[in-house]
Order: structure tokens, then C-alpha cells, then sequence
């Protein structure tokens, strides 16, 4: 059984539409979801949590319709969820109200791991503080899924080193499985076992991260070098009077031509370059 099954899902608004998306989570994986600002990142979200209803297609969450395991699902947004006069004393009272499964002792140690002050009001947190808080808070109630929208947006390179630490803490259990938006790729590279990649409301791959990385390279030619590629080769490029850049599968290359390992990064912008056409 998958931790998440996304079946031709679509979601219109006025102006913009999820297209029949489809995609899965094995479980004891990390899934990093990646698009621009727009993409329809936040709405598969919503949809995943039932906080919007679907159009059309199917979800299953830990093998169940939307909605129906929620104390299973640790959740983090990207804006702070507490209130600013809250002490994590009066946070944790909250959430133990929320989450019959709340573990206290769990939540004791995130909060001493992180240096977390008790008595100090949330507003008064660095956005750092604040964004380990929602996630001491979501990792203490034994959840079998995180579903993190953009947790380490915003924050200095040690604070998410840190973090992403955490996160494949909890993947070390092959029951847990983590869906994380965001626009940091070089923080999906470190940590994702899967990677969606989200442009203008429609799913252009989700993959296992090593086998995109294995099946792409680029390209840096003269424009008369690279007439010689199959443009069948070709996913995406960005050209200029002298060179041309191009994203390329390995196996419809010549072995001849020199190529590059693509990064994740490089296969995103050029799978983007390569959906306007």
C-alpha cells in the first residue's frame, strides 16, 4: 500500500486549473513536490487534506478516502498556525486536546533537541523557532504521513540542515512517508526519494529522483553542433547567438557528444522551457 494514490485528479478555479494529475507515495519515501509560485502546489495540498474537494479523480491517503485518518497526518504550512501570545507550554495543551495519539514525552524531546524556549511567547520566535515548533508539533502524535508546504522557506542553511535531519529521521521507519512542497531544490536533492515536478496546473513527470538524474544530461553546443541531436533527444533548451543549452535524453544521444550531469535543478528549468512550446 502506497502512503498517497492521486488518480487523473483535476481542480478548476476561475483562471487556473489542476490538470488530471496523477501520482504516488511508497511508503517509507519522501516525496518532493516542486513548481513555481502558482503551480498548483498549495491546491494539491488542499485537496490531499480535505480542505478542498477534488473536481474529478480519485485520493487515497494511508489507503483511505480524504479525510478519514487525520490523526495519522502531521501537517505544516508555511505560515505560523499559533497564535502569538502562545507559550509552547499552551501550545502543547492545545494540541493534546486535538490529537487523542499525542505524546508528550515525544514532543519534551523535539522541544529540548531544538532549544526551544517554554515560556516565551510564539511571536516573539524567530520564523526559524516558530517553523521547528509546527514541526515538534506534527512529529507528536504519531503520524504515518507529514505533509510539509514550504518548511524550510526563509531559513539560514544551518536551521535547515537541521530540519531536514529530522525528516529523514522519521523516514528511517518504513511505515512513514513524508510529502514536502517546496522551492528549495537543493533541499529536495539532499533528502527526496520521488520528485513531482508541477508547471501551470499540470504534472510534467514524478520519478524516482536517481532515475532522472541517470536518464537526462545537458548539452552545451555550437548551433551547427547541435543540429546533429534527434530533437526527439530533447526536452528542453535555451539558446544564444554562440551556444545552445539543452536538456537531452541519454539514450537518444550519441555517445560522441559531449554531456553534462544534469543536477535536479537543470532538469526542472528545461522541462520548463521545454512545456512552452
Amino acid at each position: 500500500m502506497n502512503a498517497l494514490e492521486l488518480q487523473n485528479v483535476t481542480k478548476n478555479y476561475p483562471g487556473f486549473s489542476l490538470a488530471d494529475v496523477s501520482l504516488s507515495l511508497p511508503k517509507g519515501c519522501i516525496l518532493g513536490l516542486v513548481g513555481e509560485n502558482g503551480a498548483g502546489k498549495s491546491t494539491l495540498i488542499r485537496l490531499l487534506l480535505g480542505l478542498a474537494q477534488a473536481d474529478g479523480g480519485k485520493i487515497s491517503v494511508l489507503g483511505q478516502p480524504v479525510g478519514k485518518l487525520r490523526d495519522k497526518l502531521g501537517i505544516v504550512f508555511d505560515e505560523p498556525a499559533f497564535s502569538g501570545y502562545m507559550t509552547v507550554d499552551d501550545i502543547e495543551k492545545v494540541m493534546r486536546a486535538m490529537h487523542p495519539a499525542w505524546n508528550g514525552q515525544v514532543f519534551g524531546d523535539h522541544i529540548r533537541r531544538f532549544g526551544l524556549p517554554r515560556d516565551k511567547k510564539f511571536t516573539d520566535f524567530s520564523r526559524g523557532m516558530k517553523m521547528k515548533t509546527m514541526i515538534a508539533c506534527a512529529l507528536s502524535h504519531d503520524p504515518q504521513l507529514l505533509v510539509l508546504d514550504e518548511p524550510t522557506s526563509g531559513l539560514d542553511p544551518i536551521v535547515r540542515d537541521e530540519i531536514l535531519d529530522v525528516f529523514n529521521e522519521f523516514t528511517r521507519n518504513a511505515q512513514n512517508s513524508i510529502l514536502i512542497s517546496s522551492h528549495i531544490v537543493s533541499d529536495l536533492e539532499k533528502i527526496c526519494d520521488y520528485i513531482a515536478f508541477l508547471h501551470h496546473g499540470k504534472l510534467l513527470f514524478c520519478a524516482e529522483k536517481d532515475a532522472l538524474k541517470d536518464k537526462y544530461a545537458v548539452v552545451h553546443l555550437t548551433p551547427g553542433d547541435f543540429e546533429a541531436i534527434d530533437p526527439a533527444a530533447v526536452c528542453g533548451k535555451k539558446e544564444n547567438r554562440y551556444f545552445t543549452d539543452a536538456l537531452v535524453e541519454r539514450a537518444k544521444v550519441n555517445p560522441g557528444i559531449a554531456a553534462e550531469p544534469a543536477t535536479l535543478e537543470d532538469i526542472i528549468l528545461f522541462m520548463a522551457k521545454g512545456a512552452e512550446k
